[in-house]
């Protein structure tokens, strides 16, 4: 196990009434409801922003489309599956 820190943080106290009543349904403690919900936003976040990344990268290497371009490929999709759907 990775050694664990300690941070502070200020929340209003709706929040801690709820992290309290939340913490007390689940059996657990705040800090152990606060570091899980810590780890998932930091994956989430840095997901997002590695996805929002690889994309400007792609725009600056010029692979990317048009918005124009994209609604063609979508409407193509669609008649396809009609097409299929229609003669089953």
């Amino acid at each position: 196990m990775s050694k664990s820190i300690v941070i502070t943080a200020r929340i209003d106290a709706l929040t801690a009434t709820n992290l309290d009543a939340l913490a007390a349904r689940l059996d657990r403690s705040r800090a152990w409801i606060v570091a899980k919900a810590v780890a998932q936003l930091v994956e989430a976040e840095t997901a997002s922003h590695d996805y929002l990344r690889a994309g400007e990268e792609a725009i600056a290497q010029g692979v990317s489309f048009s918005q124009e371009e994209m609604e063609d490929w979508a409407a193509q999709r669609i008649r396809a599956r009609s097409t299929r759907q229609a003669a089953e």
